[in-house]
């Protein structure tokens, strides 16, 4: 009996099966060594219980919705926008909301440091003239194991947004500017620290802050750094699970109910002139990444 005929024929339908095997793993391997692509985009929304700038409440120690996109290329240039509700303290007006536009560059330093500048671009759409202003940061990151340190420094130059336009919070409920179109700048120093508890989904997190400003209400009522000089920090963990992150942090400043006094009722909750609005919080948030 001649074997060759069905033999032949076997090798033939084989041939497609094995191109096919073959361009299939050529492909994945192809797939696992393509370079990232040149443009990424990136975002977040979030809620929580209050949102805190630098330590001081922006929506009247109730709940923020937040959300922000970023759009980066591989170059190491970057812009994005963050925005969130606002309430409270001054005449934010308008939408009360914020808006943030940024821009920036990132540097890799190392293969475990970064430089970061920009500049951020705070604005409050619809609210109290002069209220919008820029301010230029740089900071730096770096990592050692489960470890992550971050530097920062933000300074703002003289804008009218940041000057004393009330010199206290009784000038502001009348009405009354006492020095208007006044401008004065504001610097504002930071670390950060975040350790990645092995085994967990956790990941302790830590900062201080410390603000030099005007000392007393810009032309909306409120101030950058209301108090002129102080300090805010904050102490919490973050439990990560898919894109969900759950953030408990305790948060405060050294801004004491005798500083504020003179703010008041500007500077309080509710604009009662009771209220400390910086004063310390547990602060929860609960924010989904895409």
């Amino acid at each position: 009996m001649n074997f060759a005929y069905p033999a032949i024929a076997a090798a033939l339908l084989a041939m497609p099966l094995a191109a096919h095997a073959q361009s299939t793993a050529e492909d994945k391997v192809a797939a696992d060594t393509a370079p990232p692509p040149a443009i990424t985009v990136t975002g977040s929304v979030a809620i929580a219980s209050d949102y805190r700038f630098r330590g001081v409440s922006q929506s009247d120690q109730e709940m923020a919705v937040q959300g922000g996109i970023t759009i980066a290329h591989d170059s190491g240039f970057y812009i994005g926008t963050w925005a969130s509700n606002l309430g409270g303290w001054g005449t934010f007006g308008g939408a009360n909301m914020e808006l943030d536009l940024i821009g920036g560059y990132k540097a890799k330093l190392a293969d475990n440091a970064t430089l970061d500048a920009g500049l951020t671009w705070y604005v409050y759409p619809g609210g109290a003239d002069k209220t919008d202003f820029a301010e230029p940061y740089v900071k730096l990151t770096g990592t050692t194991g489960p470890a992550t340190l971050t530097a920062g420094a933000a300074y703002a130059p003289k804008q009218q947004a940041l000057g004393r336009w009330y010199r206290t919070g009784a000038d502001a409920a009348a009405g009354v500017y006492t020095n208007p179109g006044a401008k004065d700048d504001n610097l504002y120093l930071w670390g950060d620290g975040a350790l990645a508890i092995a085994g967990t989904p956790l990941t302790a997190k830590a900062h201080v802050g410390h603000s030099w400003g005007q000392d007393g209400l810009g032309p909306n009522a409120t101030a950058v750094s209301p108090t002129g000089s102080y300090w805010d920090w904050s102490l919490g963990a973050d439990a990560t699970w898919h894109n969900l992150t759950l953030n408990l942090s305790y948060v405060g400043t050294d801004i004491s109910n005798r500083d504020a006094a003179y703010l008041r009722p500007s500077f309080s909750k509710g604009q009662d002139g009771a209220g400390n609005i910086a004063g310390g919080t547990i602060l929860a948030s609960l924010t989904a990444a895409f």
